[in-house]
């Protein structure tokens, strides 16, 4: 250990202060930095940019409704709506409504990655801390927050859900390795003792699934494995039971957003999620298919992974040959867990591993295997920054280290694409009624939104005018409310006819007319809600209820949470 080390574990608060703030002012610096082109550029618009502002607008819109966690979004499908934030993780697109109702819109993506990748760096420093020099850890901070993988998501994919969930990694093998026991310092076992290390493998853990699924599924499925592997090298289940304990305990706690969006599957197009272009086997590194774009970038992210794998092995190896008393405290069981992360990561990435793919729950869904480098990231900072304390290769490793990151984000920013429009446009689209363009996988089941032309539709439609000709005195039809999760509709009519609502038939969708359920039918070309209406004065009434999946899911979170709170309280997970 150096002097500083030791100074910083015998003096646990007071290291605090003097060494969280420079951390966090390095990687607020480095994330400012990433930004920077986008302050004379625009907005780097990657594949998922108006997918996510999109959920940004329809959320904040709905806040203002008082719908504080929104279930159906009211502008998708040129405002037919869809149900994407049953199926979408919250924590996101709550973020980006919450940035966007107390600053300027088009500066909501600079101010999200900004935070972000600042939390992401002092997350990767509070994992680095306990594992070697202040300095190093600095270091690993900045590797971490700019990360090659990082850059990919910010300039050309715009994923600031993954980007999130990728932000808490750091802390998720801070607490496995806690809860395995390899760390142990007396830091430590005070903080075992506040702090239970499962409990806090559990939160970070539904935090990762509450930010993005794809994260989640490869968070859980990376620490399975190194809690067998702890397991196996100790001799012992206590790691097994420990992980098992904390991975349900993530799961559990998010039941309120993983079970309707399990259970509610069977009620929309989910297979759509893995169409032509969005399969694993059509993403495996360098893999060429018929779309020459999709190729391209499947080879720039391939490109990068293995410019992480080199450079993680190089690091890797300079690490291994170091001793603690260098200012490390990477023992040589740290070491192998860590090159068994980024061994599962890089495998996971090769063709050779679609057996798993193929066989292991949900992983399919996971889509892209280059999203393995979440994983690779975090050996990838760490053995890096282990390198710091050795004068000669840390040098070597520096150098190598800034021309990746230089290199990378130079040429993502060239091949990015810059608009200062999109939110602008969004934005408008619906202030003028038009809406936006639905997600295939999250069409209810029956539809084809495809069939949905763009433009701006009445909120209720008349739809067999043909029939009431002539001296027939047509129907009155008033709104009464329209607002996303409630529509009031009062009607005259002399004769029954057939009213089409501007929403697509969902089973969370309560019709009633005149206080009785109804069943709405759909329409021709898309699943549409059309009402048979009786005549004279009928109020018709539609609510999207709260089913008991989703009733189910709240209770069980909050039955988790409370009773985490009460052994906490009568000292157990200690």
């Amino acid at each position: 250990m150096t002097a500083s080390h030791e100074a910083l574990q015998a003096a646990p608060f007071a290291g605090h202060a003097r060494a969280w703030l420079p951390a966090l002012l390095i990687s607020f610096l480095v994330s400012l930095l990433v930004v920077l082109p986008f302050f004379w550029m625009g907005n780097a618009t990657g594949h998922d940019f108006q997918y996510h502002v999109a959920s940004w607008l329809d959320a904040a819109g709905q806040w203002k409704h008082g719908i504080f966690y929104p279930r159906w979004m009211e502008w998708a499908n040129y405002g037919f709506g869809e149900p994407r934030f049953i199926f979408y993780p919250p924590l996101s697109w709550m973020l980006g409504a919450a940035l966007g109702l107390i600053g300027v819109w088009n500066r909501v993506p600079i101010v999200f990655i900004v935070l972000v990748q600042t939390f992401a760096g002092v997350a990767a420093f509070a994992l680095a801390r306990r594992l070697m020099s202040p300095r190093a850890a600095f270091f690993c901070a900045l590797c971490y927050a700019a990360n090659p993988y990082a850059l990919l998501n910010i300039y050309m994919r715009s994923d600031f859900a993954e980007l999130l969930a990728d932000a808490f990694f750091p802390l998720l093998f801070l607490f496995l390795l806690t809860t395995c026991g390899f760390l142990d310092s007396a830091e430590d076992a005070q903080d075992k003792k506040s702090w239970p290390p499962i409990v806090a493998f559990g939160v970070v853990s539904a935090a990762i699934w509450l930010s993005n699924a794809p994260a989640g599924v490869i968070a859980s499925y990376g620490t399975a494995a190194m809690f067998g592997y702890a397991a196996w090298t100790r001799r012992s289940y206590q790691p097994l039971w420990r992980g098992a304990a904390g991975l349900a305990l993530g799961l559990l706690g998010c039941a309120f957003y993983l079970l309707p969006a399990a259970y509610e599957q069977r009620w929309v197009n989910i297979a759509q999620a893995l169409s032509a272009g969005l399969l694993p086997s059509e993403n495996f590194l360098y893999t060429a298919t018929n779309d020459p774009e999709h190729t391209l970038f499947n080879w720039t992210a391939s490109t990068l992974a293995v410019a992480m794998i080199a450079l993680a092995g190089f690091a890797a190896i300079v690490a291994r040959r170091k001793r603690a008393s260098d200012g490390s405290a990477v023992t040589p069981a740290l070491w192998r867990v860590l090159t068994l992360a980024a061994g599962i990561a890089t495998l996971m990435m090769l063709r050779v591993s679609w057996i798993f793919w193929v066989l292991l729950p949900k992983l399919r869904f996971v889509q892209f295997p280059w999203r393995w480098m979440s994983l690779l990231a975090v050996p990838f900072a760490i053995f890096l920054a282990s390198t710091m304390n050795r004068h000669r290769w840390g040098s070597v490793c520096a150098v190598c280290v800034f021309a990746l990151l230089g290199t990378t984000g130079v040429i993502l920013v060239k091949r990015s694409w810059w608009d200062t429009e999109d939110i602008p446009v969004l934005r408008a689209a619906i202030v003028d009624g038009n809406g936006f363009e639905g997600t295939d996988e999250y069409d209810p089941a029956g539809d084809d939104h495809s069939n949905i032309i763009e433009g701006k539709f009445p909120e209720v439609q008349v739809m067999d005018t043909d029939t009431m000709q002539g001296p027939v005195r047509k129907p009155v039809v008033r709104v009464e409310r329209w607002s996303p999760e409630e529509k009031d509709v009062s009607v005259s009519a002399p004769l029954p006819f057939y009213l089409g609502l501007r929403v697509l038939n969902y089973p969370a969708w309560r019709a009633e007319i005149n206080g009785k359920r109804v069943t709405p039918r759909g329409g021709e070309d898309y699943n549409e809600m059309v009402i048979w209406v009786p005549a004279g004065q009928s109020n018709i009434r539609i609510r999207f209820t709260q089913t008991w999946d989703r009733t189910a899911g709240g209770l069980i979170s909050l039955a988790t949470w409370l009773g985490v709170v009460w052994r906490r309280r009568q000292g157990m997970f200690r």
